[in-house]
């Protein structure tokens, strides 16, 4: 593991602005796979909500493998992308239940974090995010899910380059964040991307991480050159 100074100097202070995450589990995996799959593109709270709205009609997973994709995506249509999701869970059910003759997938968690990985990257409709989240909510695996908010932070700060992609992320932030730092590292840098370091017009001058950030230092830079 490569220790990054940014890292040892950010996390005490995320910790003082918000709290110190403490793990508990958030769903059994099979949903907290699904319930991934339609946070894609939009927030947690739609795809709660079209998560409860599929469960209340459907009642199970045995039901959702069974009815159209039509219908699937009318009750998942708060999620946005409907029909792109639909098509997507019920693909991601066919194979788990064609691989295991089940739709239960607690298995993953007797196995090696890397191999537990592999096995849900490998069906098709599941990336690295969503396979870090079944893993790091349902399960604790030490592994850092690298949605918008922790890949857009990360290259602010500098922890990772402005051109590093999402995928590449992970492997590169969990290889400088100790194992038992990362769930907590995943849970700060998500509020502070809501609370603070917005996609569009981040507030930089309250931030508290305004020190170290090289995204604060180029616009400051900036700013003095067109002063100049």
């Amino acid at each position: 593991m490569v220790r990054n100074i940014t890292f040892d100097k950010i996390i005490p202070k995320l910790k003082s602005e918000y709290f110190n995450p403490r793990w508990s589990k958030r769903l059994p995996p099979i949903e907290e796979l699904i319930f991934t799959v339609l946070t894609q593109h939009t927030s947690d709270i739609n795809a709660e909500k079209a998560f409860k709205n599929m469960m209340k009609n459907l009642k199970d997973f045995e039901t959702v493998l069974i009815t159209p994709k039509y219908e699937i995506a009318e009750l998942i249509r708060q999620g946005g992308l409907a029909n792109i999701k639909s098509e997507r869970i019920v693909g991601i059910l066919s194979e788990i239940k064609k691989r295991t003759g089940s739709l239960n997938i607690d298995f993953l968690g007797d196995m090696q974090m890397e191999e537990a990985r592999d096995w849900l990257t490998s069906i098709k409709g599941i990336g690295l995010k969503t396979a870090s989240c079944v893993l790091a909510f349902s399960f604790g695996f030490p592994v850092i899910p690298v949605d918008t908010h922790v890949h857009r932070v990360s290259q602010r700060i500098g922890l990772i380059k402005e051109k590093v992609s999402a995928d590449l992320a992970h492997a590169l932030l969990e290889d400088q964040i100790a194992p038992e730092e990362r769930y907590g590292f995943h849970v700060l840098m998500i509020n502070h991307g809501r609370n603070q370091c917005h996609a569009r017009n981040p507030s930089c001058e309250t931030c508290i991480l305004n020190e170290e950030c090289k995204y604060k230092s180029s616009k400051t830079n900036k700013k003095k050159n067109v002063r100049l």
